[in-house]
């Protein structure tokens, strides 16, 4: 495995979720699956209203190709896929109750967490029990991995909703999830080869070309969304190729875009519902920034800035103490 090897998964990876989703546009329009606007939200964004969603159905499948066609059928190509897939339906359900209903409130939070949960303990379960892949992980700083036995299957669900989620968060900018996605599967592929795991390594490739084919069509002005469908299919693969390669807390480093997400929108709530008062224009961060006079492409431009400095940060941390 190297790298030359990660840029033609890459390319190939563009090439068949571009072509899938330019395919699937139109579909969508046909059927009438179209983007519901939160009142809540900013009013800059009732605009989009109207566009195309449920785009990740078309990355779902370009990840199911490009994982029977370069990545390689094993065992852990097939539980990433498998990860993916599942998270990626639960997200589905969700944008179909809202096509269905023709408003934004799909799923409930609770349903959906219910059955992350139930999922990602499963998970725990099977790698602690039926893999070989070991309940250990890698220690930032540390340079050594650490045992977490038992705990190691809650820890795993943690990891999987709460990325799951995070992500789910992080997109609502146009191309601001599928472009830090592509730059943190493009990291893990990078790690994939220092730690000479082949399957991984090809599976992040492939998840990086797949969210740059889609970006071409959803960069701003967006032609679609990819709905809960591919946000939460997103973020359960950047979960499952970190536990994978035992590198969850690199996750939290390289991704931190997804964290700064998910904690601007808890210290919102937390601080509206203690004192009465916001910390930010508004939550998720990204609209903080909007509110704030700044042009969305300039923020998406900005996170892509940060989430690759905080990749290129998690590479040297594990390079410097490995």
């Amino acid at each position: 495995m190297n790298f030359l090897h990660v840029v033609l998964v890459i390319l190939l990876g563009a090439v068949v979720s571009g072509l899938l989703t330019f395919l699937e546009i139109p579909f969508l329009k046909n059927h009438q699956f179209k983007q519901y606007i939160r009142e809540e939200g900013p009013a800059s964004h009732q605009k989009k209203a109207g566009t195309p969603t449920m785009g990740g159905i078309a990355m779902i499948a370009a990840l199911v190709i490009l994982t029977f066609v370069v990545v390689g059928v094993s065992s852990t190509s097939i539980l990433m896929l498998i990860v993916t897939i599942v998270f990626g339906g639960i997200g589905f359900m969700d944008d179909y109750i809202k096509v269905a209903a023709k408003h934004n409130l799909g799923l409930t939070a609770k349903q959906k967490l219910a059955l992350q949960l139930v999922f990602g303990i499963a998970l725990g379960i099977y790698i602690k029990f039926f893999t070989e892949l070991g309940t250990a992980v890698y220690i930032p700083f540390y340079g050594k991995q650490i045992d977490f036995g038992i705990l190691y299957i809650p820890f795993v669900a943690f990891v999987l909703v709460a990325m799951a989620n995070s992500v789910n968060l992080t997109d609502g900018l146009d191309g601001l999830c599928s472009g830090v996605t592509a730059i943190v599967a493009f990291f893990f592929a990078l790690m994939g080869i220092k730690l000479g795991q082949a399957v991984p390594t090809s599976y992040s490739a492939a998840l990086c070309g797949v969210c740059l084919g889609f970006l071409v069509f959803n960069k701003n002005p967006a032609k679609l969304f990819m709905g809960d469908t591919g946000s939460m299919a997103l973020g359960s693969a950047v979960a499952v190729i970190a536990i994978v390669m035992k590198m969850e807390f690199f996750l939290v480093i390289a991704g931190f875009i997804y964290v700064m997400e998910s904690l601007s929108v808890m210290i919102q709530v937390i601080s509206f519902q203690t004192r009465g008062k916001r910390i930010f224009r508004m939550s998720p961060i990204h609209h903080h920034f909007e509110l704030g006079g700044m042009a969305e492409k300039n923020v998406v431009f900005m996170f892509w800035g940060v989430a690759a400095v905080c990749s290129v940060l998690a590479y040297l941390i594990f390079s410097i103490h490995a």
